[in-house]
C-alpha cells in the first residue's frame, strides 16, 4: 500500500506551493509532465496517487474524461474541493488498480511512486489499464536538491522520509522486467533549484539541458505491452460413465 498521507500532511501539501520559489518549481514540472502525457481531447487518462489534485488541474480545460485515485481520504477531500465534480475520485492504492483492463488511453504518476511499498507492483497495474501511454514523473536519487531534501529527513521528520527516491538507471531496469527491451523516452528538469526566474526558466527548457541526469525530477514515458487479469475458468466435469463395451464380431464369436 505504501504510505498514506494524514490530515496533518494533507492541508500542508498545497501550502508549500504558496512560496513563489516552490511555485516555479512544480511549473516547470508540470510543463515537463504535459509534454510527455500529450493528451488529446476525447482521452480517458488516471492519475495514479492525484493527492490533493494539484496534477490534474492543468488538465482540465482539454476536453479529457479525467480520474484520480490516492489512499489518502484527508487528500480526496481537498482533491474533490479543488476539482469539483470534472474528476471522477476514488479511493484505492496504485498497486491493486481497481479498473479493468485498457481503461483508461494513458496513466500517469506525478511524485506518488515514491511513496508506493511495490513500485514494480503499481508500474505493472498502470501499463494494465492503461492501453496507449504510462508517464512517470518521479524525484531524482542524484539531484542536488533531492539530496538534501533525504539528508535533513534523517534528522527532521517529514515526508521525504517515506519517500524511495529513483534514478534514471532504477526506472529502466523496472520497465525492462516488466515489459521487456521496449523503447524509452526520458528528460529532467530543474536543474538549477537553487536558481528561479525567467532567465532560469529559459535555460530549464532547453532540450539538451533536460537530458541531464541531475534534475530533480525525471519524467519518463513509455508505451504498455498489454497486460490482462486472468482468473480461474471454472469447467464442468461430468462424471465418466460406467465401461459397456460394444456389440460385435468379437462378442458373438466367445457366444
Amino acid at each position: 500500500m505504501g504510505y498514506v498521507f494524514d490530515f496533518k500532511e494533507a492541508g500542508s501539501y498545497d501550502a508549500w506551493f504558496d512560496q513563489a520559489r516552490n511555485k516555479y518549481s512544480l511549473d516547470l514540472e508540470i510543463k515537463l509532465m504535459m509534454d510527455f502525457l500529450s493528451p488529446e481531447k476525447g482521452q480517458r487518462i488516471l492519475d495514479i496517487g492525484c493527492g490533493t489534485g494539484i496534477s490534474l488541474e492543468p488538465l482540465l480545460d482539454k476536453g479529457l474524461n479525467l480520474t484520480g485515485l490516492d489512499p489518502s481520504p484527508y487528500m480526496l477531500d481537498l482533491a474533490s474541493n479543488r476539482l469539483g465534480n470534472q474528476v471522477d475520485l476514488h479511493r484505492g492504492v496504485a498497486e491493486d488498480l481497481p479498473f479493468d483492463d485498457n481503461a483508461f488511453d494513458g496513466a500517469f504518476f506525478f511524485t506518488s511512486l515514491e511513496f508506493t511499498d511495490r513500485p514494480a507492483k503499481a508500474i505493472e497495474e498502470a501499463c494494465r489499464v492503461a492501453k496507449d501511454s504510462v508517464v512517470l514523473c518521479v524525484l531524482n536519487r542524484y539531484a542536488p536538491l533531492n539530496m538534501v531534501r533525504r539528508f535533513k529527513s534523517f534528522f527532521v521528520p517529514n515526508i521525504y522520509a517515506h519517500a524511495h527516491f529513483f534514478s534514471i538507471w532504477e526506472l529502466k531496469q523496472i520497465l525492462f522486467a516488466i515489459l521487456g527491451n521496449v523503447p524509452v523516452r526520458w528528460k529532467t528538469t530543474l536543474q538549477f533549484p537553487f536558481v528561479y526566474g525567467q532567465i532560469a526558466a529559459l535555460v530549464e527548457n532547453i532540450k539538451i539541458i533536460q537530458k541531464s541526469f541531475l534534475g530533480t525530477l525525471i519524467a519518463m514515458r513509455i508505451k504498455p505491452v498489454p497486460k490482462f487479469r486472468t482468473r480461474p475458468l471454472m469447467l464442468k466435469i461430468k462424471k465418466p460413465k460406467a465401461y459397456s463395451p460394444a456389440t460385435g464380431l468379437a462378442t458373438r464369436m466367445r457366444s
